[in-house]
């Protein structure tokens, strides 16, 4: 961000986010304070306050009286859930995990997802399709839209080698999730991806991960017929 007058408190709060997530400031590292902040962005004192309680507030930040502000060494701990990294859910039932990259693309996100994701209507996104297997059975289809402001790196990621889930729990910190967790009938792509029928009952989770304001990923997930959900709070 250039030194110029007039930065809000949302601009500023992106540049941190963003310093944060291209690691320009590493997890742990102690960040400059907020009059050398004022000064770079060229704004009052109160308004680099504003943006760095409001992630402070998230778990992303740390702020302690008199030994100044870090980055949070673990923000995802703040998450109401844990996120699973498929691989491990699969090896952990005892199953042989694989998965395969259906579909990559960037382009303009439709309008149902930049709508649920506060963006412009024209944003472009990381468009991901994914099969996650379990025994050479289907387990997940994955249906995922990434947020290349924030999660710049994904773009140089080998997709054949990892799954962007599991890239993602890695690489790309955040702050706070919606997850929305419901039984709905299988459409014709999830019921052909996981070898059942149109309009079976199925489980989906669809969730959005936020890293203070800015969202990070939309996924859907849909899970092979039979499927229970195991978690620990």
């Amino acid at each position: 961000m250039s030194k110029s007058k007039g930065h809000s408190w949302q601009s500023i709060q992106q540049e941190i986010i963003l310093r944060i997530t291209n690691r320009t400031w590493q997890p742990g590292e102690l960040i400059p304070g907020e009059a050398k902040l004022a000064n770079e962005f060229g704004c009052a004192r109160a308004t680099v306050n504003r943006a760095m309680r409001q992630l402070a507030e998230s778990g992303l930040l740390e702020r302690r009286r008199k030994a100044g502000t870090r980055v949070a060494l673990n923000p995802v701990r703040k998450a109401v859930l844990h996120i699973q990294i498929t691989r491990q859910e699969v090896e952990k039932r005892g199953g042989v995990y694989r998965h395969a990259l259906l579909d990559r693309q960037i382009k303009t996100a439709p309008p149902y997802i930049t709508s649920r994701l506060r963006l412009d209507q024209n944003t472009e996104m990381l468009h991901l399709r994914e099969l996650h297997f379990s025994d050479n059975h289907p387990f997940i289809y994955e249906d995922r839209w990434v947020n290349l402001d924030v999660v710049s790196d994904i773009v140089k990621v080998d997709f054949d080698k990892i799954s962007s889930n599991e890239w993602l729990v890695n690489n790309a910190p955040f702050s706070n999730c919606d997850i929305a967790l419901s039984a709905e009938n299988a459409s014709k792509t999830e019921a052909e991806m996981l070898a059942t029928t149109e309009n079976k009952s199925i489980f989906i989770n669809d969730r959005i991960t936020w890293i203070g304001v800015s969202p990070v990923t939309c996924v859907r997930l849909a899970y092979a017929p039979g499927y229970r959900m195991l978690s620990s709070f």
